[in-house]
């Protein structure tokens, strides 16, 4: 295919925004995920060469600022399927969502930047949701993450081989959450390497039963949270990387509170639909955030 020329993109920047996700949520381990009100600015400018790029906030001091940046791998990404190239590119992030924390750093960066070069492309040339959501999966691994980043609000999806679905589902308007964020992050990978390669039929069944009830909980029977976020897949076997989170998810759970990893961790999320204050249980050196639902996913803010 011939690489259009500059009328192949619209003039001038495009900013977006991009929220934060919980994947999991307890034992909804890689079908169950929410988008939370805490977003990553993403601007983006084709330009007649280079690649320039600032980074604020979140990462500043680590993360590259060259073709490695996810948002950059994503951008590329989407541009080839759009089959169009452009002739340099000028980007500035303003990264408000923890690196490495459970929070859907890496899905915010990758669904941005797929968002971000559809929104730089003539509207004719612009691919749908549908498309996104399998480039996005195809460049996390799991669509827990990505998919509400994606879409927003509460979100059941899965895959098979290179099918991939996503569903938004209903969740009551009293639900918010709070986040316990720790000083230091785990890596995704670290966390997964420690989950075992099977698991036994009645933990299996015990786990179904959780995550069914947590949607049920999650769209109305908001007196379910606690035993609807009651995991028995993954958090456990995790908790030798993050015993700290792990300690903070049994205490919280041991009041009342619907409290679980979110994510791979190390952040605690707890889902309340009472608006409970619960900035107290903060540990020493972490911070506690309170976050609404975010219903829109991924947007374009200007122009």
């Amino acid at each position: 295919m011939a690489v259009p020329t500059a009328p192949a993109f619209v003039p001038g920047p495009v900013t977006l925004e991009v929220p934060a996700t919980s994947a999991n949520l307890g034992p909804g381990f890689d079908c169950l995920g929410l988008a939370l009100d805490l977003h990553d600015r993403l601007t983006a400018e084709v330009v007649p060469g280079g690649l320039e790029i600032e980074v604020v906030g979140e990462g500043a001091s680590t993360l590259p600022r060259d073709e490695r940046h996810l948002v950059v791998k994503a951008m590329r990404a989407a541009f080839a399927v759009l089959g169009v190239t452009p002739p340099g590119l000028r980007l500035r992030f303003e990264n408000r969502i923890p690196q490495s924390r459970g929070l859907g750093s890496s899905s915010a960066a990758i669904v941005g930047g797929i968002a971000l070069a559809n929104a730089l492309v003539d509207e004719r040339l612009r691919f749908d949701e549908g498309v996104a959501l399998g480039l996005a999966n195809g460049l996390e691994g799991h669509p827990d993450n990505v998919a509400p980043a994606l879409l927003g609000g509460f979100v059941v999806c899965g895959q098979a081989q290179d099918e991939v679905w996503a569903t938004p589902a209903p969740i009551d308007p009293s639900i918010s959450a709070i986040a316990f964020v720790p000083p230091t992050g785990v890596s995704t990978e670290a966390a997964r390497g420690l989950l075992p390669a099977q698991v036994d039929h009645q933990v299996a069944a015990a786990n179904t039963g959780r995550a069914a009830l947590l949607v049920a909980a999650l769209g109305g029977e908001v007196d379910r949270l606690l035993r609807g976020t009651e995991d028995f897949l993954h958090q456990e076997y995790r908790s030798s990387a993050m015993p700290d989170s792990f300690a903070l998810v049994q205490r919280l759970r041991a009041e009342g509170s619907a409290a679980f990893i979110s994510g791979a961790g190390p952040t605690v999320l707890v889902l309340t639909a009472d608006g409970s204050d619960l900035t107290d249980r903060c540990p020493p050196g972490w911070v506690a955030r309170r976050l609404a639902v975010d219903h829109q996913g991924v947007r374009v803010v200007a122009p």
